[in-house]
């Protein structure tokens, strides 16, 4: 219940910010985080409560942003350009799952890295120019309507995997991660159970592609296909705790904040740091910032007892 409270007074906060103050640099700074946090938490969908670690989620933030820019651009309603662009990631996530669940492990993560980087190629290739929004657009462009847009995404990413991961499909998902051969003699079907995890994963960073491409006034379409999207969807849900609601949203925060610091004092050394510091956490704080704040609360609790 506090986290669920914590977590309505930060929306709240976050949705009042326009109110008192106009400066662009602050409310692009929480579209970059909203963006963050709904990344992440799509990845931890499928890597953090199905098991399923995959390399390959730029490809699907790739596709969520072509198909949202290239209808939104051609005279077609947000509204539908974004559904459609989600519509797209999942059918392609959905039609790679079948022979991409054959593979385990470390082959399943290569594999899926594979994937994104022929896109990646292929779109580069077939689409080297710079898109860009019409003039009129351009003209009206306001940043208050993206920060409400991305605002609302990261909530709703927040929201469905809450309500799913407490479901009976969402604790399929979590027994298939534990143990997929247990959870087979129990009853629950490992490869539906992951199917159905990636198709919800792919919709929702489906959707924070098409808002990224709505938010952008120009970028390279290569560019949305890019694994930096993957390995920082990745990054931020480990920074934060890997398999937890609120861990992608607390990772959002310290990363995009730490990053925005970084990239001011040390340009160069700035992805250098970031590398160190998940190596860090993967060997020496597992659980990320939700464990080391789960242990420390004990361990206060211990010593005042």
């Amino acid at each position: 219940m506090k986290l669920f409270l914590g977590g309505i007074l930060l929306a709240v906060g976050f949705a009042a910010l326009p109110l008192f103050t106009q400066r662009n640099d602050f409310l692009n700074l929480g579209v970059q985080i909203f963006l963050a946090v709904a990344l992440a938490q799509s990845w931890n969908l499928l890597g953090g409560y199905a098991g399923q670690i995959t390399l390959g989620h730029a490809a699907f933030f790739g596709l969520g942003a072509l198909v949202t820019r290239t209808l939104w651009v051609g005279g077609a309603p947000l509204f539908l350009a974004l559904p459609a662009g989600a519509l797209v990631a999942t059918a392609f996530g959905v039609l790679i799952g079948a022979p991409a669940f054959r593979l385990r492990g470390a082959y399943f993560a290569i594999g899926t890295l594979a994937l994104a980087e022929i896109l990646r190629i292929t779109v580069g290739n077939l689409m080297p120019q710079i898109s860009t929004i019409p003039a009129a657009a351009l003209a009206s462009y306001s940043i208050i309507p993206r920060y409400y847009l991305t605002l609302a995404l990261s909530v709703f990413c927040v929201a469905v995997v809450a309500l799913l991961v407490r479901s009976r499909i969402g604790l399929g998902m979590q027994a298939v991660r534990e143990d997929e051969a247990a959870a087979e003699a129990s009853g629950v079907g490992a490869f539906g159970h992951k199917l159905l995890a990636l198709a919800i994963s792919t919709a929702l960073v489906g959707l924070t592609g098409g808002a990224f491409a709505y938010y952008h006034v120009s970028y390279y379409p290569q560019h949305t296909f890019s694994p930096t999207w993957t390995f920082d969807a990745v990054l931020i849900a480990f920074i934060g705790g890997v398999g937890t609601i609120h861990g992608p949203v607390l990772g959002a925060l310290f990363f995009v904040l730490l990053r925005e610091v970084l990239a001011v004092q040390w340009v160069d050394l700035h992805l250098l740091i970031f590398g160190v510091l998940f190596v860090l956490i993967v060997l020496f704080l597992p659980g990320g910032l939700v464990g080391a704040w789960d242990t420390t609360r004990r361990l206060i609790g211990r010593l005042t007892r």
